[in-house]
């Protein structure tokens, strides 16, 4: 049996993954729980040498929406799938999806939640969790990334050269899917949950499968934030590094001492410059170094 069947067995399937989906298009803006937006702070990266916008993904239950950059000329580029925040594809993740398709990638950041209901309209955080957030299962998330390689390696993309970043929320996806996708060469989390209560719809955390990676995870994570104890980071890179897996010991973990959650979140207030563009450029280095 593969690392991906075991990885695969402990994740259940679930009616909620055969559902047919509610949101059907990605809006324009940002999220309504985020605002006001911190528009100075804001990264505006144009489109210019690109092809992007909004396409249709084919998944269970029918089409899911998702943004795609790449650049407009080529073809064979390396694939790195974008993973949502909590708040969903709203317009800084396809601004992250532009700036990697700056540098030569097919960018992709699906709607993970479409299925669930729209994360963007929610007004409050505790209501979009409550509502949305917390009925999505991470046999669903995994799905609908893989149906993701499936259509950038349709549509120029080298699906043999596949990195995964996220954040927040989906920088815990990134380690599950460096877990689960065998032909994932290397992952960048932004501070992700490692630690958590298993239940059936998130019956794994990051710490539960730190020894089962197939491609390298470089982790980063703010010092000062509450939501993410640092004695969970330590955990986190011990399990790493007593692993006798190869790429989960070649994983690394960079902590920036005094940096809030989000920090690279540009149209937040915890938006810190120094760590976020410390952490673009650990990002690339990290990718190019694993062969995406």
């Amino acid at each position: 049996m593969t690392a991906t069947a075991d990885f695969d067995s402990l994740v259940p399937a679930h009616p909620l993954s055969r559902r047919q989906f509610i949101v059907t298009a990605l809006g324009a803006g940002f999220a309504l729980s985020v605002q006001p937006v911190a528009a100075q702070t804001v990264i505006t990266t144009d489109s210019v040498g690109l092809t992007a916008g909004e396409i249709k993904v084919a998944a269970a239950g029918g089409d899911m929406p998702a943004y795609r950059a790449q650049p407009a000329t080529g073809s064979q580029w390396p694939v790195i799938l974008v993973v949502q925040e909590i708040f969903g594809v709203h317009d800084y993740i396809k601004d992250v999806c532009r700036r990697l398709a700056k540098l030569g990638y097919l960018a992709i950041a699906p709607e993970l939640y479409a299925r669930q209901g729209d994360p963007r309209q929610y007004t409050n955080v505790q209501e979009l969790l409550t509502t949305v957030v917390n009925k999505v299962p991470d046999a669903q998330v995994l799905a609908d990334l893989d149906a993701c390689v499936a259509w950038a390696a349709a549509n120029g993309g080298n699906a043999a050269r596949l990195g995964i970043t996220g954040f927040c929320w989906g920088g815990r996806i990134t380690w599950l899917y460096a877990a689960h996708n065998p032909q994932v060469k290397a992952g960048v989390a932004w501070y992700g949950r490692i630690v958590g209560q298993a239940s059936e719809l998130t019956p794994k955390q990051p710490i539960d499968i730190a020894g089962s990676l197939h491609g390298p995870v470089l982790g980063l994570y703010g010092g000062a934030d509450p939501g993410i104890p640092p004695e969970t980071v330590r955990q986190m890179r011990q399990a790493l590094a007593v692993s006798a897996n190869r790429a989960s010991k070649g994983s690394s973990i960079h902590v920036y001492e005094g940096a809030p959650h989000a920090f690279h979140a540009d149209y937040r207030p915890s938006y810190r410059k120094e760590e976020a563009e410390d952490g673009w450029r650990r990002l690339q280095a990290w990718m190019k170094q694993h062969g995406v």
